[in-house]
């Protein structure tokens, strides 16, 4: 039975990836890079510092530590100002979150930076509702590597423990991701998994293992969550 909800967010919480495409073709364009459409998209799951790398990499120009950061200040300014008059924020997803906050725990496992999650979270007034926020900072490996979910589970079900609860198990926790490399680590992670099509292809999705696919957490409840994932299981 499903205990807890993990979000990314990017492209489930926040629809946000072509902005973040737009900042960084700008912020590298500065820097004599030219960054396809494609390669973004082929880039889903990488944290902003791996991201960059990848991208000098690819054009063959040097990158030291000062650069590196300042593009990535670069593209999060120029961000902030595309997300500053209207939050994009998915269809559907802080009335599902409020919704599923009342019988589940929920978390983040993003590989966006801390500060990026609660300026949104914060503009919206969902912080209180997660137990648990998994970020850049916190992770070595980006997804699909699981290591981001192991350590969002590990972090929920301590809350659960702490209120003197069972402690639960990764087959109790649903992953709601947008892109394969995120399907990919949950499904490592040895946990259930909601693809949304957000951001790329529901055959993408599946193709990744998503268990379920969806184009809109508007169409979803708490009831639909016990229904597929809970009664799946008997």
């Amino acid at each position: 039975m499903i205990q807890a909800i993990l979000f990314d967010f990017n492209g489930v919480i926040i629809n946000d990836e072509p902005l973040h495409m737009k900042a960084y073709q700008e912020a590298l364009r500065a820097e004599g890079i030219q960054l396809t459409d494609e390669e973004y998209f082929n880039s889903l799951g990488m944290d902003d510092q791996t991201f960059v790398r990848a991208a000098f990499a690819r054009s063959g120009l040097p990158l030291d530590d000062e650069k590196m950061h300042a593009v990535i200040e670069g593209e999060s300014k120029l961000h902030r100002v595309m997300i500053e008059d209207e939050l994009p924020l998915v269809p559907g997803v802080v009335t599902f979150i409020k919704a599923a906050a009342r019988h589940y725990l929920l978390g983040i496992v993003s590989m966006s930076r801390r500060t990026q999650i609660d300026y949104v979270l914060d503009r919206v007034k969902l912080s209180d509702l997660f137990s648990a926020i998994i970020s850049a900072e916190m992770i070595h490996a980006c997804k699909p590597d699981p290591e981001c979910y192991n350590r969002g589970f590990l972090l929920v079900d301590e809350k659960r423990r702490a209120a003197g609860k069972l402690s639960l198990s990764p087959d109790e926790c649903l992953v709601i991701e947008d892109a394969p490399p995120g399907i990919r680590a949950a499904r490592a992670a040895g946990m259930h998994t909601l693809g949304v099509t957000n951001t790329v292809s529901a055959d993408a999705l599946r193709a990744a293992g998503a268990e379920v696919v969806t184009a809109s957490l508007a169409d979803w409840t708490t009831d639909t969550v016990h229904y597929i994932y809970d009664r799946a299981g008997r």
